[in-house]
């Protein structure tokens, strides 16, 4: 794979397309077989480039990873969404497409993340893991996050465990 120029930047609402993309496939390979499959299909299908124009359009804070001038990840992140931590904000998404898994863009992108929300004055964080997802659990330890909290999450029918890391300032 040629990677060509690689960088991080602010999405912006003609990335929603992009981004849509991104959501679908690594929801796909994350989710398959966690999430119960009409669910994570209504899941992806709700989180289409519609629905990324508008997030945009509202001034979400998402951040792109480009390779190559083609984006190949995003993170999502603002404040803490649970009140009973202590952390003032929240990395709410992170995924990076399959194809660039394993490359190191994962730890970029969360670095970006880590340092748009000290420039939000969020220098404590937390993240929201689904129990069952062995990798992201991996990932989200090895960038240092300790488990600071466990609870569920409600998808249809099924309540799924979650794992909350917590990220203290350094």
């Amino acid at each position: 794979m040629k990677l060509g120029q690689i960088g991080i930047r602010r999405a912006e609402v003609a990335d929603a397309g992009r981004i849509a993309d991104v959501h679908d496939a690594a929801w796909r390979q994350a989710y398959r077989g966690i999430i119960p499959g009409t669910e994570l299909e209504r899941m992806i299908a709700r989180r289409g480039p519609t629905w990324w124009k508008r997030a945009l359009e509202r001034h979400t804070a998402i951040l792109v990873l480009e390779v190559g001038g083609r984006i190949a990840g995003y993170a999502t992140l603002g404040h803490n969404r649970m009140r009973m931590l202590p952390h003032a904000g929240e990395i709410y998404e992170l995924y990076i497409d399959p194809e660039h898994q394993g490359l190191g863009f994962g730890r970029s992108l969360f670095a970006a993340a880590k340092a748009e929300l000290r420039r939000y004055g969020l220098a404590s964080f937390a993240v929201r893991v689904l129990a069952e997802n062995t990798p992201a659990l991996g990932f989200w330890e090895r960038m240092g996050g300790k488990v600071a909290a466990e609870t569920g999450e409600r998808l249809g029918e099924t309540t799924l465990a979650v794992e909350v890391f917590g990220f203290d300032p350094e």
